[in-house]
């Protein structure tokens, strides 16, 4: 799916001679999203270039992306994750096609039609040191060790746990268990023989290197949560050696442990990162980097600099240097425009629908608007956001167009319709055109403005309703974002109806923002954990404390229904919630679950509880094959730095057409 898209956008661009920029927001200041990584090997030789590998790759990430953890099993952040993806291994990961392919389990199967699966392990995978020294070998157990530190509530905060508890036998149980007890006995439990966790959790250990899962009801698409989080490994004896749960908590890249492809030998918060080849690392024949070096930067037009001085080996372009390159045939990067890997998110504007002011009182104007039906439509029907879209990608901006909540190209059902494809049908919307936003109407927009206006004025609502936006104080590219996003809603919903505040954080979105619900919009996106619309649909549904959306940004599972307005909402979370639920009970007809979820999906669009705002397609200067990375719409394997082909030289835009040329043959 990825490489098809390449594809048909390669040969647009080919054929006018024009080129695009990365599209996409990531959280609330709209950097590339994607990796920021590239693909490269130290043996494998660049593709009929003349040119030599490299070995010692030098990238670049965005201030913003800091990772905040070193705990795999903790992170819900891709900015975690694409950085311990390298440095943990989970069960499975994909190759370049998205297929499953083994990892830490050389076989794995089920023979029940996903009621039971069974994973065969390496007996010759070692968790390491931070120089590589031999720690212990990774067994069966340390995957039982890191579900029950997942599942337990007071070791990881309910972070990753709505993917076990949708699927594995007990694990609901087993973390209202754990959340009855004082955090003492919690901290205290394992998951070794005669637990309670192996009493209580559906996971079998039957020897050291077989594990056994055993699943609520069939379900076929569990071999992919193996890439994700929630089945990471963690060995018990990292844990005593750190002192407990609080240890790992606080654990660095100094005193972790590894049984990735790398090492993080250096680690300078806000500044570098440097990756060091695992010598003992299970897999022999791929091929890895001797060293990753990650420079912190405070944009990508930062980043272009070190690329133009040779200090870098891959940046994302920026509206700006896509401008300057293309229109200058001159240019001494005129002829090495290449496209990068679209992310696998899918991003929407999140509501927070109680917001709190700055000093720590709640927001009743906005919280009163946003819960309006009408206001939230008006928003749907009205806001064009193509200007907004031409800050990323100046050309051909409608690329950006999303229209969907789940991201395209995750699931297709028995007839190989795409699953978007069945929300757009159960929405009615036309087709995409390239030209204009299919679902902008200005007779609904006037009609549902007016509707707000005066429902609102009648609760004592003030209008232009401000709007507080959060970014990054240190990202100039995140500032112009937010002042093209600022200008597009004044000239389509009218200063009479919104005005937008942006605001800035200092370091973390999370901590400074988020969790004291400051924000009244959070431009956030969402990519598969696994192959299954519920993964994004169960993100949001109500009363469930482990779906991540309305727990940590909408807080629609704190709200009351002290008014009319705040009553519609919640009816319509709980119809939206019983939608998804009944989807999910469908696990034995798949093209009936997928219509079934489109219908949940379709519902929630239609009543506005996010609003969609765009994909990310991106555009760069690269030493690297984007066509040799790891390719899923799930898990977290995508941003792992191994078996990447790379050219000293730097690919052109030709190299780069006959590279996807042999890619899609390869199919």
């Amino acid at each position: 799916m990825r490489k098809s898209t390449l594809s048909r956008v390669l040969a647009l661009t080919l054929s006018v001679m024009l080129v695009l920029t990365a599209c996409g927001g990531n959280t609330a200041n709209n950097e590339p999203s994607g990796t920021n990584e590239t693909p490269g090997t130290t043996e494998t030789p660049a593709t009929e270039t003349g040119s030599e590998p490299i070995k010692d790759l030098v990238i670049s990430k965005v201030l913003t992306r800091e990772l905040e953890t070193f705990n795999t099993l903790y992170s819900q952040r891709a900015e975690d994750s694409e950085n311990l993806t390298n440095l943990v291994d989970p069960l499975l990961e994909v190759d370049t096609y998205g297929k499953l392919v083994p990892a830490i389990a050389k076989e794995w199967g089920t023979e029940d039609g996903g009621l039971n699966w069974t994973f065969k392990l390496r007996d010759d995978v070692k968790w390491v040191d931070i120089n590589g020294n031999e720690k212990a070998n990774t067994t069966a157990w340390d995957f039982a060790t890191g579900l029950e530190w997942i599942m337990n509530f007071h070791k990881n905060d309910s972070n990753n746990t709505s993917m076990p508890i949708e699927m594995i036998k007990g694990a609901e149980e087993y973390y209202e268990y754990t959340k009855a007890l004082s955090p003492e006995e919690g901290k205290a439990l394992t998951a070794g023989e005669g637990s309670k966790f192996l009493e209580m959790v559906g996971i079998e250990i039957p020897d050291d290197y077989t594990v056994i899962y055993h699943c609520i009801t069939e379900k076929p698409y569990f071999d992919t949560v193996a890439t994700y989080n929630c089945l990471y490994p963690m060995a018990q004896a990292m844990v005593d050696e750190l002192g407990g749960v609080d240890g790992v908590t606080a654990m660095n890249n100094e005193n972790m442990w590894y049984n990735g492809a790398y090492t993080m030998t250096s680690y300078i918060q806000g500044n570098e990162k440097i990756f060091t080849k695992n010598p003992l690392y299970w897999d022999k024949e791929c091929d890895l980097f001797d060293t990753v070096t990650i420079k912190m930067v405070d944009s990508n037009d930062v980043a272009f600099q070190l690329y133009q001085s040779g200090e870098l080996d891959y940046v994302i372009l920026t509206e700006s240097n896509v401008k300057t390159i293309n229109e200058n045939p001159n240019h001494e990067f005129h002829d090495y425009l290449v496209p990068d890997v679209p992310s696998k998110y899918s991003y929407q504007f999140h509501f927070n629908f109680q917001k709190n002011k700055e000093d720590g009182t709640p927001d009743t104007n906005w919280n009163t608007a946003i819960a309006n039906t009408a206001f939230r439509k008006a928003w749907y029907y009205g806001l064009d956001l193509k200007e907004y879209y031409k800050r990323t990608n100046p050309i051909t901006p409608m690329v950006c167009e999303n229209n969907f909540y789940t991201m395209k190209g995750l699931v297709y059902n028995s007839k190989g319709t795409e699953y978007t494809e069945l929300v757009r049908q159960q929405l009615g919307l036309p087709e995409q055109n390239g030209e204009n936003m299919v679902r902008l109407d200005k007779a609904k927009f006037e009609e549902y403005k007016k509707q707000a206006m005066d429902e609102l004025t009648a609760l004592g609502v003030t209008f232009p309703v401000e709007v507080d936006h959060y970014i990054s104080a240190s990202s100039q590219t995140a500032l112009d974002s937010a002042n093209v996003l600022k200008q597009a809603m004044s000239n389509t919903l009218g200063d009479d109806f919104v005005k937008l505040n942006i605001k800035t954080y200092v370091s973390s979105l999370n901590k400074e923002v988020i969790t004291p619900k400051l924000q009244s919009i959070a431009l956030n996106g969402w990519g598969a954990d696994y192959g299954d619309p519920q993964n994004y649909l169960g993100q949001e549904t109500y009363g469930n404390d482990n779906a991540y959306y309305s727990g940590h940004y909408s807080n629609i599972n704190f709200m009351t229904e002290d008014t009319e307005a705040t009553k519609d909402l919640l009816a319509a979370y709980r119809e939206y919630t019983r939608l998804v639920e009944e989807a999910d009970a469908i696990t034995t007809d798949l093209d009936a679950r997928y219509d079934a979820y489109a219908k949940a999906e379709a519902y929630m669009l239609d009543n506005v509880l996010i609003l969609p705002l765009n994909y990310s397609i991106g555009w760069s200067l690269s030493k690297v094959d984007v066509t040799s990375r790891m390719d899923a719409m799930f898990g977290i394997q995508n941003e792992k730095i191994k078996n990447w082909r790379t050219n000293k030289d730097g690919y052109t835009t030709e190299q780069a057409e006959k590279l996807e040329a042999e890619y899609e043959a390869g199919k």
